[in-house]
């Protein structure tokens, strides 16, 4: 299986953004907060919103690949996007206890992980 990021499985557009924040259901987990929006539409798709207040650009952009990498190795069902928000520790704590905090996030979003998908 393919597990590149591919450009169909990314939230680019602000208003898709604003509609994840809107209409979907928000979890704050220890190292981020997730939001979920059924859409009905095949893929899953990723946005992540790391701001500068999260700090410079190399740490922000540190956390984008961590964030990417999660999706690409623990893909929710086809039909969601999933905006991901970086919180304070994101960039620095152990990937294992980042893989936890994002599942847990999952389940109790109750948003299914794809076929394939480790869990």
């Amino acid at each position: 299986m393919r597990r590149t990021f591919r450009p169909h499985a990314r939230i680019r557009r602000r208003p898709e953004f604003l509609q994840a924040y809107e209409q979907g259901r928000k979890h704050h987990a220890r190292f981020m907060t997730v939001f979920v929006r059924p859409t009905g539409t095949a893929p899953a798709r990723l946005g992540v919103s790391a701001t500068r207040k999260f700090g410079p650009a190399t740490v922000r952009n540190r956390a984008k690949r961590r964030a990417r990498e999660l999706f690409r190795h623990h893909t929710p069902m086809p039909g969601v996007d999933l905006v991901l928000i970086p919180r304070r520790g994101f960039d620095s704590v152990l990937y294992a206890d980042l893989v936890s905090d994002y599942l847990a996030a999952l389940r109790r979003l109750r948003v299914a992980l794809a076929e394939g998908a480790s869990a």
